[in-house]
């Protein structure tokens, strides 16, 4: 048995299909199959019940748990024994939202980089959601997200506060609006929402925060009957479309000053959200009972970075 063999069973019993995990392995599911049928010979237990979707045996389930544990207590030991070497390498896994990432990681991870030059950093780019759940399987090392709430065996460190701002087109909203075009400003500046009535709107996935915070803010309006053009969970896409005149929308303000030209900014009403669209961006990381030091860097790096743009 090695760890190749038990990665590639947690890879199965995630996916659930021999031909999504040799994808995601690259590897061909002949070559899965091969190793998974030398497991169970090992083991001398099935470990799988192969049909559409497959399933677990209990021998899977506990084997599955005891890879898990294997696995990180393996990432565990290499990164304990990086720190009593004081060589700085390694590879940590990073995870954030597609967006933010690219909004705030670039300067981060250069001078990340300066420090630790031979620690190489894996991100992992997928949803809040997603990345809570692999900071839990042990999947990274590092979440950089939105935690609504605290989570078992993750601890939180504060990183920055985040705020939505309503974007729309000057062109398209003096357009609906007219005369009472500066009023409709001033309304929206004050928080009252309801002046946006009547124009049209680009909403963000409700599963995620820019999006909860979008319904929140048209539920408080009183706007009943919401003209929606479109919906994305992709906060570069959606400020696209605002820069095309389809409609509002809710967008990071930071994303919004990192994404556009000052021509095009200065082609937007840009008006901060407030209070109801503020929401603090942490860093989580699993409790251990070692933690390797580079995580701490990193988060100090990052912190004095961001400090260092506002």
């Amino acid at each position: 048995m090695n760890f190749a063999s038990m990665e590639y069973f947690e890879v199965l019993a995630r996916e659930r299909s021999f031909t999504r995990a040799a994808e995601h392995l690259h590897i061909t599911q002949q070559s899965l199959s091969s190793h998974i049928a030398k497991l169970e010979k090992e083991l001398g237990s099935q470990l799988i019940v192969r049909h559409v979707p497959l399933e677990l045996t209990y021998a899977g389930e506990v084997f599955l748990s005891y890879a898990s544990q294997m696995r990180e207590q393996y990432t565990t030991m290499r990164q304990e024994f990086w720190d009593i070497s004081q060589n700085d390498e390694g590879i940590l896994r990073v995870g954030i939202a597609f967006t933010r990432g690219r909004t705030i990681l670039p300067d981060i991870i250069m001078a990340f980089h300066e420090e630790f030059p031979h620690v190489r950093v894996q991100l992992v780019e997928a949803t809040n959601e997603a990345l809570r759940q692999k900071l839990a399987d042990g999947d990274i090392d590092l979440a950089i997200a939105f935690f609504p709430t605290s989570l078992p065996g993750i601890r939180m460190r504060s990183f920055y506060q985040e705020e939505m701002v309503i974007v729309v087109l000057k062109e398209l909203f003096c357009s609906i609006y007219g005369d009472e075009t500066d009023d409709r400003i001033r309304r929206l500046k004050e928080g009252d929402y309801s002046a946006l009535e009547g124009c049209p709107l680009i909403m963000g996935s409700i599963e995620d925060i820019g999006g909860s915070i979008e319904e929140r803010l048209v539920r408080r309006a009183g706007i009943s009957r919401p003209r929606i053009v479109a919906m994305s969970n992709n906060s570069e896409t959606l400020l696209a479309l605002a820069l095309r005149g389809a409609g509002a929308t809710l967008c990071s303000e930071t994303l919004t000053r990192a994404a556009l030209t000052q021509e095009q900014l200065d082609s937007l009403f840009i008006i901060r959200g407030g209070n109801v669209a503020r929401y603090p961006i942490s860093f989580g990381y699993q409790e251990k009972p070692y933690q390797w030091s580079v995580i701490e860097s990193f988060m100090d790096i990052a912190t004095r970075t961001m400090s260092s743009q506002q």
